[in-house]
């Protein structure tokens, strides 16, 4: 059945061009729709569109779909359009006359405007939960580690001592960070657009607020054009949070890579987490950490894809819009995936806590040798010309003493302030 149906069939390969995947990625608008529906029909009666007897109908209809769509009994049928078209024909079919009324009011845009929204905030918040779940893992990591030193590099060189502790806890606070784009892009889907109808409002006496308090949006897409605009700009804001989030988690991955090299040797996996090769008896090579590094640069494309789509739109609805559900569904769960993966690979990094009896890390301890002479009344210019010149004449020899006491150092990990952080954010995700 096709919403807008006149008594003709539009072309098959046209309707199969058009349609793409929007059947499938529908379904996981199934459950929004019928609350979408629901909170519009109880605005239909409350403006007198409906009587009571007929609400009552209707939502028993919606609730018995609600139940099917819960139980995994619903399907799109063949032939039918989309989840909006196969909800208004199931009502239809099961209760007459009535299942006729309850498109009064909107259009087909601003039903899928809801659908959306009620998606992405659910989205949002769940991607919030596993990235602040992961964060809380990391910090539990830097106080475990807190006091087994590691080399830190700049330039890919042996630079100056870090810690386990500083390095899970960094990954911890840019995710407190990435956080706060997610937010961003909550705050913006969680706005109704229920009333804009097809972008240019309604001559029916419509109650928005009403229908805001019902589904529990934080506020109203207040102009009925910008409501419209809000498909694709939507989007690209959940585009730039999955992009903030999938580039630590990637970076994160890359290190993981590194480390567990036999190079470097700073970690290291049990083996039934590693893969083999077919020929090189040796090999435990970590490819759940290749493979979320490999989804996390791909999810980062995802803001271009999003803005090329969008970018050069002109005012109100385009069918181009529907593309982006094939770009931005498969991305949320992605990150999904790749944050409960992550989380529960934590649990199985072991940490190798005597690299530094490498002697080819000795020179780790030259910035706090000169900084030890400083304390001592050596101007730094020419402490650090002594200790350079035993470096070079290889003479130096480090002490291996390392004493940070400013807040974020090695000894100051300030992992209770980076908490903070994180609560504060989940609390924002309600």
């Amino acid at each position: 059945m096709l919403l807008w149906n006149k008594g003709f069939e539009p072309n098959e390969w046209i309707e199969q061009f058009t349609v793409g995947q929007d059947r499938a990625l529908d379904m996981e608008l199934a459950r929004y729709d019928v609350e979408g529906s629901m909170a519009h029909i109880r605005m239909l009666q409350h403006i007198g569109l409906l009587s009571s007897e007929e609400l009552d109908i209707l939502l028993k209809g919606l609730q018995q779909i609600a139940n099917e769509i819960e139980s995994g009994q619903f399907q799109i049928e063949p032939g039918v359009e989309d989840i909006h078209s196969e909800v208004e024909q199931l009502l239809t079919e099961r209760l007459g006359e009535v299942g006729k009324k309850i498109h009064a009011g909107r259009s087909r845009n601003d039903q899928v405007l809801v659908d959306l929204k009620l998606f992405y905030r659910a989205q949002l918040r769940q991607i919030g939960h596993l990235t602040c779940d992961v964060a809380r893992h990391l910090l539990r990591l830097s106080e475990q580690y807190k006091d087994v030193l590691m080399p830190g590099y700049t330039h890919m060189q042996v630079a100056m001592p870090s810690s386990f502790g500083l390095w899970f806890g960094a990954y911890a606070e840019t995710l407190a960070d990435d956080m706060e784009v997610l937010l961003a892009a909550l705050r913006i889907a969680d706005q109704n657009p229920l009333g804009s109808a097809a972008g240019y409002g309604s001559s029916f006496p419509l109650d928005r607020q009403m229908t805001t308090d019902l589904l529990h949006f934080h506020d109203l897409h207040y102009n009925v054009v910008a409501a419209q605009m809000s498909r694709g700009k939507t989007e690209r804001a959940l585009s730039y949070a999955l992009s903030a989030i999938a580039s630590t988690v990637g970076r994160l991955a890359m290190d993981v890579c590194l480390f567990c090299s036999q190079n470097f040797a700073f970690i290291s996996l049990p083996d039934e987490y590693t893969t083999g090769s077919s020929i090189m008896p040796h090999k435990k090579n970590p490819d759940v950490f290749e493979i979320m590094r490999g989804r996390c640069n791909l999810l980062q494309s995802v803001v271009g894809e999003v803005s090329l789509l969008t970018s050069n739109l002109p005012l109100g609805y385009q069918r181009d819009l529907q593309l982006l559900k094939d770009v931005t569904f498969p991305a949320v769960c992605q990150m999904g995936e790749c944050l409960q993966m992550l989380d529960f690979m934590l649990d199985h990094i072991r940490v190798n806590r005597h690299i530094l009896d490498d002697p080819r890390y000795d020179h780790l301890f030259t910035v706090e040798d000169v900084n030890r002479l400083v304390l001592d009344g050596v101007p730094f210019r020419e402490a650090y010309r002594r200790v350079g010149m035993q470096v070079q004449h290889h003479e130096y020899q480090p002490t291996r003493e390392v004493h940070h006491t400013h807040i974020g150092s090695i000894g100051n990990l300030s992992n209770d302030q980076i908490a903070r952080k994180i609560e504060q954010a989940a609390a924002r995700l309600s």
